[in-house]
C-alpha cells in the first residue's frame, strides 16, 4: 500500500431473525372456541335461532385467530402448523359465512361438502408433522374427525 491509501475492510452479511413464539397455542384456542360453539348450537344448548350470533363468534373470535396462527406457523418455518391453520381458519371463515347469511337451522350442502373437503385436507397437516408432533397431529387428527362427522350428518 502506497501513502495515504486506504485498507480495504472485509464485507461482511450479518442475518438476524426475528424470534417468533409458537402459533400452536393461540390456534388451538380457536379451534376450541369454533368447536364449542358450534357444537353448542348443534347440540341444542343455545337455540337455531342464535345461528347468527355463532356465526360472529366464528368470524371475528375463531378466524382471526386461526389466520394469525397460520401467518405465525409460516414465519416460524412450521409448515404443518401453518397448513393446519390454514385449512381450519378457512374452514370457519366459510362456515361462519354461511351460518350468518342462511336462515336460521338450515342445513347447506356446500357446507357438507366444504366440512368433508376440510376433514380430507387436515391430514395434510398430520402426515407432514412427523413423529415428534404427536400431540398436535392427534388435535388435527380429531378435528378432522368431527369435521368429517358433522359433513357427513349435514348432507344426509
Amino acid at each position: 500500500m502506497g501513502a495515504g491509501a486506504e485498507p480495504v475492510a472485509a464485507s461482511r452479511t450479518v442475518v438476524q431473525l426475528r424470534p417468533v413464539a409458537s402459533a400452536l397455542p393461540m390456534g388451538f384456542l380457536g379451534l376450541a372456541g369454533g368447536t364449542f360453539v358450534l357444537a353448542g348450537m348443534q347440540v341444542h344448548w343455545i337455540s337455531a335461532e342464535q345461528s347468527h350470533p355463532v356465526a360472529f363468534v366464528l368470524l371475528a373470535f375463531v378466524f382471526p385467530l386461526q389466520s394469525l396462527a397460520s401467518v405465525f406457523g409460516f414465519l416460524c418455518r412450521d409448515v404443518a402448523v401453518a397448513t393446519g391453520m390454514a385449512v381450519l381458519s378457512g374452514t370457519w371463515l366459510a362456515l361462519g359465512l354461511i351460518t350468518l347469511t342462511g336462515p336460521p337451522g338450515a342445513r347447506s350442502g356446500a357446507a357438507g361438502l366444504l366440512l368433508l373437503l376440510a376433514a380430507v385436507a387436515l391430514w395434510v397437516p398430520v402426515t407432514a408433522g412427523g413423529s415428534g408432533r404427536l400431540l398436535v397431529a392427534a388435535v388435527i387428527a380429531v378435528a378432522s374427525v368431527r369435521f368429517a362427522a358433522t359433513g357427513v350428518r349435514v348432507l344426509i
